[in-house]
């Protein structure tokens, strides 16, 4: 199985949404794969690991919090999933999908701009990303090299929690890999060591 850093999955029965996803995606630099349940999303998985998973929660076969379920038990937060409904879309359906696992609720219909926004903050192309060529920082995750941007930016731990919708308690095992796969021993030396590696990547690019 390969990891594909830019490739998000979306997983709806809905054809038309799905190419709308997949036109709004691959605009801004994503590449899309599509799935139309949830059985053939978990295949998909492990073919090709996702950065990201937009999951419709209404699906034949499996739904929507089945597959959150198992995604979450087989990669242990290592991909970005955000839950979409044009169905469940009240403040307790929302806080449920939330606390089943998903890193996001999405209420259709949306506002395509902020629906790429916030997918982008989740499996972000960013600088850290183009900065992580050839470094250390390949190591992380899409997730992590979130973490660590807003790390860089001067974010707190409770703030960054607030940001990316997840725990404190989340936030801070995402910190203790960050330290780990990029072997230095404090926020400020990762944090460092990110700011460098986008020097140089800035320097490479000019």
């Amino acid at each position: 199985m390969s990891r594909q850093d830019d490739l998000v999955l979306v997983v709806d029965d809905d054809g038309a949404f799905r190419a709308l996803v997949r036109e709004l995606l691959e605009h801004v630099g994503y590449r899309v794969d599509e799935a139309e349940s949830g059985e053939d999303a978990l295949r998909r998985i492990e073919t090709d690991e996702p950065a990201l998973v937009l999951l419709d929660i209404r699906l034949p076969g499996l739904n929507g919090y089945e597959v959150c379920r198992q995604i979450r038990d087989r990669f242990d937060g290592e991909i970005a999933i955000v839950f979409v409904s044009g169905e469940r879309t009240e403040s307790h359906d929302r806080s449920a999908g939330l606390l089943i696992g998903a890193d996001d609720y999405v209420v259709k219909p949306f506002d395509e701009s902020e629906f790429v926004a916030r997918l982008r903050r989740l499996a972000p192309l960013g600088y850290l990303r183009d900065a992580a060529n050839g470094s250390r920082l390949e190591r992380l995750t899409p997730r992590e090299l979130e973490v660590l941007r807003l790390l860089a930016e001067g974010h707190d731990q409770d703030e960054i929690a607030r940001q990316l919708v997840i725990s404190p308690k989340t936030v801070s095992t995402h910190i203790q890999r960050i330290l780990g796969k990029l072997e230095v021993r404090s926020r400020a030396h990762a944090v460092s060591l990110a700011l460098h590696e986008r020097a140089a990547a800035i320097a490479r690019a000019h």
